[in-house]
């Protein structure tokens, strides 16, 4: 018997890896032997990052949570009729200047026919704005005003949950792509929800000076981010910390609770994050090796 079966192992056909080659005589179909596991990488596409690096790329959520805030804030002073309608005007004619300014300055080049360009989509902007704004007035008499703060808050965990925080909700001048699929629904949570607010506004001024300043925030707001971004990003992150100076000090005076919520999501994001992140990354362990799905090492439409 013995002898017999050495014969047996002598005949048996080498074994060969082979992907599509059917079953070997021989062997069953999971078998490998000792050089199935030489090719094997561990931690090949592993990304070391920086601590650094990791809590300066956070600040563009910090950003934008303060941006939210500012809105949020104002939206308060404006229904406890903290600001009237001539001062919400003023300050929404001060920021359409000011984003303008700073659009056409990072934008290059410079044309006469891309000024032409805004002016013109900024004064159907506003035109339209103003004939619904008696529409926006009276669109939600019928509901509770419980039921609209909920639905108000609910809508803008959404617009935070979607919002695309590296890129812009409108496509920037020279841009090929066109915004993201959730960045638009992020888009329209935050529209709904000025809606709603505006609707519990008590005069129609009131409601499209309001209007105004939250949709100059949600739509342009981002795409001012994101050109002074691309354009210098030491001058975007001076921006940045300035704006979180000027967003906590307006919160403090306006609610001590929101302050410290707001305080303690800017230290969780910026701070424990990053450095949670760089903790985790010890105890990342990636495998490759043959058993991986082949990847194309070329663009298939070109």
């Amino acid at each position: 018997m013995k002898s017999s079966d050495g014969n047996r192992i002598r005949l048996q056909p080498m074994w060969r890896k082979v992907a599509y080659g059917g079953r070997q005589p021989g062997y069953d179909d999971n078998y490998t032997d000792e050089t199935f596991l030489e090719e094997m990488v561990m931690n090949a596409n592993v990304v070391k990052r920086d601590l650094l690096k990791v809590m300066i790329d956070s600040v563009s959520i910090s950003h934008y949570l303060c941006i939210v805030a500012l809105v949020v804030s104002t939206w308060t002073l404006t229904l406890n009729l903290g600001i009237d309608e001539t001062t919400l005007l003023k300050l929404d004619v001060g920021l359409l200047l000011v984003g303008f300014s700073v659009l056409l300055l990072t934008t290059c080049p410079f044309s006469l026919k891309l000024l032409t360009k805004y002016v013109l989509n900024i004064s159907f902007f506003i035109s339209g704005l103003y004939v619904l704004a008696p529409i926006y007035h009276t669109l939600t008499r019928s509901i509770s005003s419980d039921s609209i703060w909920a639905l108000t808050v609910s809508l803008l965990l959404v617009h935070l949950f979607l919002h695309d925080y590296s890129g812009s909700t409108i496509r920037p001048p020279g841009a090929l792509n066109n915004p993201k699929l959730t960045s638009n629904i992020s888009l329209n949570a935050s529209i709904v929800a000025s809606v709603l607010v505006a609707s519990r506004l008590p005069s129609r001024l009131h409601v499209f000076a309001i209007m105004l300043f939250s949709l100059q925030v949600f739509l342009f707001a981002p795409l001012i981010t994101f050109c002074v971004k691309k354009y210098h990003f030491r001058l975007h992150l001076l921006f940045s910390f300035a704006l979180m100076i000027v967003t906590l000090s307006v919160t403090y005076h306006l609610h001590r609770m929101f302050f410290i919520l707001l305080l303690a999501l800017l230290v969780f994001i910026s701070i424990v994050c990053p450095f949670w992140l760089i903790r985790i990354q010890e105890y990342k362990f990636e495998i490759n090796g043959p058993w991986d799905e082949a990847k194309l090492c070329f663009d298939i439409t070109e």
